[in-house]
């Protein structure tokens, strides 16, 4: 993946946004030009949002943020707004370019209790921005708290006063807002959890970030979308066949544990695969015989059946986990798979019989030089990386996991984050709450073993199985349930909008 094709799709730290504002103006654009550029964006979007929003109240903090809110409310009462003012701490303490906006606001700056009774169609949140990193003070708090009390409308400037921008947290309190309004890209915190629910609709601004600024600062975070991993996603072709598309293994769990298994292989199937197997032990392949037609049937009854299995040339990609056990006897068919030279897809059981290992399972795998990929929740997370799990940013504890798995990590929630060994991550944005059901991650490990098994590339293959994996569940709606998102991905896999060409 060319990173720096998808520089639309990149979400820059609150760091990385402070140096290509000071990279911006070291090639010659002013700081209060971007100032006033970001405030006429706010103003044209509360104009388009909000337009019978006709008093509005403008609450400014101390930093940028604060002087983006006084260029706010000029444009605005020159529009023939209503605007009120106020200003959290000192006027004399604003410096830079917020001092000359404050300077160039031709209107009164109140004191915050001067607004308190009064009532508002909109308030702009201008406190501050993504570059908070601790906890609001107790002004600040209180401010906020009886800001989420009043009953009118919401826009915050770059992000809700209160959220981190690097990691989503909410420090202390944090606005709720009905609206955003960020500028150039959007921020970590606008996308993890609980950030994005305190966000509302979100929009960017284009304030002339100089895009040379942008590529020196080489960033390897983006938003899950397809445009990320489009143009790696397997082709149909008319001169393929079966074998030409990839044989994915799904392992099974024992007679009266099946169902995840399936879940998997018909995933795999689903996406593309061209042939899928159930390995297992007899007593469980006859139960799956009983539910399957296209997907076939090995037996494997020991660690040197399912090595001769997986030594075949065309087996594209192994899944493991769903419903499969933790015995002692699974994790030796666990070893045999991470012996092979074939790509891993380990999610469910197999992250737990990692996590119980004594005999450095983990340090193996992480010495394999084939794909791959750990689909664990954050309690898995939790077992299997317990030094790392306290970390404060989602995406740093993904990338640290991977880098010491050597495996893509595909850490779990509503805000999945995929991340590789070599810093590239994504942070997915579409999963709906229903997805949250049992058997879903199973169908998950499948689509990403299905696209791997048609030599898809493993990063952009989990962070396409994870975008699939929502889009298939928003397209079914509330009462889904994991056996429907076969139909959802159908339904995804026959729609032509999100692919890289019409005739893929």
């Amino acid at each position: 993946m060319n990173t720096q094709s998808h520089s639309s799709l990149a979400l820059f730290s609150p760091e990385e946004m402070a140096e290509a504002d000071r990279l911006t103006i070291a090639a010659g654009t002013p700081g209060y030009t971007l100032m006033t550029r970001a405030g006429e964006g706010i103003a044209n979007v509360i104009q388009e949002m909000f337009p019978d929003a006709q008093k509005i109240g403008i609450y400014c903090g101390p930093g940028n943020n604060g002087g983006d809110g006084f260029v706010v409310a000029q444009l605005l009462k020159d529009a023939g707004r209503r605007v009120r003012l106020a200003l959290l701490g000192e006027a004399g303490t604003l410096k830079g370019d917020a001092a000359l906006a404050m300077a160039d606001w031709q209107g009164e700056t109140e004191s915050l209790a001067a607004m308190q009774g009064d009532h508002f169609d909109l308030i702009v949140d201008a406190l501050f921005g993504a570059g908070l990193s601790r906890d609001l003070s107790d002004t600040a708090a209180d401010l906020v708290r009886q800001i989420n009390a009043r009953t009118c409308r919401v826009l915050s400037v770059d992000l809700p006063s209160g959220i981190d921008g690097r990691t989503g947290q909410v420090r202390g309190v944090a606005i709720r807002a009905d609206a955003s309004v960020t500028f150039h890209r959007k921020k970590p915190g606008h996308v993890l959890h609980p950030g994005r629910s305190h966000c509302g609709s979100i929009r960017v601004v284009d304030i002339g970030i100089n895009e040379d600024a942008q590529t020196s600062l080489n960033i390897r975070l983006f938003e899950n979308q397809p445009a990320l991993w489009a143009a790696e996603f397997p082709k149909a072709d008319a001169g393929q066949h079966k074998y030409t598309r990839g044989h994915a293994i799904v392992l099974s769990g024992p007679e009266l544990a099946t169902g995840a298994a399936r879940l998997t292989a018909q995933a795999a199937l689903r996406v593309g695969a061209g042939l899928v197997s159930l390995a297992g032990e007899a007593s469980a392949l006859r139960i799956h015989a009983a539910h399957l037609t296209a997907i076939m049937l090995k037996s494997v009854e020991s660690p040197d059946d399912l090595s001769r299995l997986l030594s075949g040339q065309r087996i594209g990609a192994i899944a493991l986990g769903p419903g499969f056990g933790v015995t002692e006897d699974k994790g030796k068919l666990l070893d045999a798979c991470i012996a092979s030279d074939k790509p891993l897809v380990l999610d469910a059981d197999a992250l737990t019989l990692l996590s119980n290992d004594t005999s450095n399972r983990l340090d193996v795998l992480a010495g394999r030089t084939t794909p791959c990929v750990l689909t664990p929740h954050e309690g898995e997370f939790k077992r299997l990386f317990p030094d790392l799990s306290e970390i404060d940013s989602k995406v740093d504890k993904a990338r640290q996991a991977a880098v010491r798995a050597h495996a893509i990590c595909v850490l779990k929630g509503p805000d999945t984050v995929i991340a590789a060994p070599d810093g590239r991550a994504a942070i997915n944005t579409n999963a709906p709450p229903w997805l949250a059901t049992a058997g879903s991650g199973d169908t998950l490990a499948g689509i990403i073993t299905g696209l791997i098994a048609q030599t898809m590339p493993a990063f952009e293959a989990a962070c396409a199985g994870v975008w699939l994996h929502g889009e298939a569940a928003n397209r079914l709606g509330r009462g889904m349930t994991a056996d429907d998102l076969d139909d959802g991905l159908f339904d995804v896999m026959r729609s032509e909008a999100w692919r890289a060409s019409p005739n893929d």
